[in-house]
C-alpha cells in the first residue's frame, strides 16, 4: 500500500517578503496603522468625565457663564461685606447740604458719587446696602422651594398611584393661585415685614414649578437599569431615592432654580415698590425706586442707578441659568 503523503510545506520562508500570513494570523485591514498607533499610545489618561465635570469643562470656556458668574460673585461679596465698599451710612440724612444733590461722577466710590435723594441720603450707600436684601431673599427663596418642591416631586414621581394623584392635585391647587397676588394677600396681614417674612411668603407659593420638573425627571430616571439593580439587591426606598434617583434627576431642577432666582429677586423688588414688601428700616431697591418716581423729572439719578443695578442683577442670574441649562442638556451640544 502506498504510504500517506505528508502535507507539502510552504515554498517560501515565513520571513520572506513573498510569504503570506501564517496560519491563524489576522489579516491586517486598511485601518491597521491607525489601530496600531492608538494601541502604542496607550489608554486615554484619566477616567471618563461625569455629567457635572463635563458641564463645568464646557461652562468655564463660555463668556456667557464667566461674566455673569463674576458679577454675581461681586454682588455676593457686597451683600456680605457692604462696609468694604462704602463708609457712609445708608440712613444718614442731611437735608440742609445734600437735598437732591447731583452725582459727582469724578468722586469714585465716595458717598456723593451717585448723588443724594430727596431725604439727603447717599444713593450709592443705599444701593450697596440694598444689595443684601435682594440677594438674601432671592437665594433663600430658591433654596426653600428647591428643597420642598424636589421632595414633593420625588415622592410623586417615584411612588405613583394615589401618592402621585394627591401630590399632583395639591401642586395644581397652588399653581392655580396667582403668584404675586397671592404673595401680596399673605404679606398685607403682617404689620412689619422683614426679610424672612417676605422669603416665606414667596416660598409658600413658589415651589410648584420645581415639583413638576422633579416629578417628570424622577419618572424618567426610575426606569433605569441601575435603579432596578439596586432594588433587586435589597436597597431600601430611602437609599434608592437619595443615592440613585436624586443625583441623576436633580440637574433639570438646578437649572430651573437658577433661572427662577432672578424672578424671585424681581418679585421682591415689585412687592417693595408697591409698598407691600420690606418695611422700614429695611433697605430695598424696589422701595427706593418707588420713592424716586416722584422726582423723576428734576432728579432722575435717584431712580436711574437703583434700576440699573436691579436690572444687571436679574440679567446676570438669567444668563447664568441659561448657560447652565445649555451645558447640562446633551441635545444642545
Amino acid at each position: 500500500m502506498p504510504e500517506p503523503q505528508e502535507p507539502q510545506a510552504a515554498a517560501t520562508a515565513p520571513n520572506s517578503p513573498d510569504a503570506g500570513p501564517a496560519a491563524g494570523a489576522a489579516v491586517p485591514s486598511q485601518g491597521a496603522p491607525v489601530a496600531v498607533a492608538v494601541a502604542e499610545a496607550g489608554p486615554a489618561p484619566g477616567r471618563p468625565r461625569s455629567l457635572w465635570s463635563d458641564a463645568w469643562h464646557d461652562l468655564r470656556r463660555r463668556p456667557s457663564f464667566v461674566i455673569p458668574a463674576l458679577i454675581i460673585l461681586l454682588l455676593l461679596v457686597i451683600a456680605v461685606f457692604p462696609g468694604w465698599f462704602t463708609s457712609a451710612s445708608p440712613r444718614a440724612a442731611d437735608l440742609t447740604n445734600h437735598y437732591l444733590q447731583k452725582p459727582q461722577l469724578t468722586h469714585f466710590f465716595s458717598p456723593e458719587w451717585l448723588g443724594y435723594n430727596q431725604q439727603g441720603q447717599s444713593v450709592y450707600a443705599r444701593i450697596i446696602y440694598g444689595t443684601r436684601a435682594s440677594i438674601v431673599i432671592g437665594l433663600s427663596v430658591t433654596v426653600l422651594v428647591m428643597i420642598f418642591g424636589s421632595l414633593v416631586g420625588m415622592l410623586a414621581g417615584y411612588f405613583g398611584g394615589w401618592v402621585d394623584t394627591v401630590l399632583s392635585r395639591l401642586t395644581d391647587i397652588f399653581l392655580g393661585i396667582p403668584f404675586l397676588l397671592g404673595t401680596m394677600v399673605i404679606l398685607v396681614s403682617f404689620d412689619t415685614r422683614s426679610e424672612w417674612t417676605v422669603t416665606l411668603a414667596l416660598a409658600f407659593l413658589g415651589w410648584t414649578t420645581i415639583a413638576r420638573v422633579m416629578r417628570g425627571s424622577v419618572i424618567a430616571v426610575k426606569q433605569a437599569d441601575y435603579v432596578a439593580a439596586a432594588r433587586s439587591l435589597g436597597a431600601g426606598t430611602w437609599r434608592i431615592l437619595m443615592r440613585h434617583i436624586l443625583p441623576n434627576a436633580v440637574a433639570p431642577v438646578i437649572v430651573v432654580g437658577m433661572v427662577a432666582l432672578g424672578g424671585y429677586i424681581t418679585a421682591e423688588a415689585v412687592l417693595s415698590f408697591l409698598g407691600i414688601g420690606l418695611s422700614d428700616p429695611a433697605i430695598s431697591w424696589g422701595a427706593d425706586i418707588n420713592r424716586a418716581q416722584e422726582r423723576i423729572r428734576n432728579a432722575p439719578h435717584i431712580l436711574l442707578y437703583p434700576s440699573i443695578l436691579l436690572s444687571i442683577t436679574i440679567l446676570s442670574f438669567l444668563m447664568l441659568g441659561d448657560a447652565v441649562r445649555d451645558a447640562l442638556d446633551p441635545k444642545l451640544r
